[in-house]
């Protein structure tokens, strides 16, 4: 089961951040954050990158004041990094996580 939450923005969209278990090798988790219009749609985008079995329920993971500037400050607005959140790890583009998945 997925843990993650979501903030409301000033602008009415979303940011939605969830912790989810590694595709890759050697198991592991890692936090994934969208930005999107709404919660809806961020799951959407998740679910369009072959991420089929992501819901959320709850908030109780909320994305932090530091995650919610990453995502927002990232083109595409989605990114992710390994949880639990490392201080010396950069955010990286949500294709990396896709290639490192497929290379398993």
């Amino acid at each position: 089961m997925a843990a993650g939450g979501f903030c409301k923005l000033p602008n009415g969209s979303v940011v939605v951040a969830m912790t989810l278990p590694s595709p890759g090798p050697g198991g592991g988790s890692v936090r994934v954050l969208v930005r999107a219009a709404n919660r809806a749609r961020a799951l959407t985008r998740l679910r369009n990158l072959g991420l089929r079995a992501v819901y959320l329920r709850g908030n109780t993971e909320p994305p932090t004041p530091d995650e919610v500037t990453a995502v927002l400050h990232h083109p595409d607005g989605l990114i992710w990094r390994t949880a639990p959140d490392g201080a010396a790890e950069l955010w990286h583009p949500i294709r990396a996580l896709l290639r490192r998945g497929a290379a398993a």
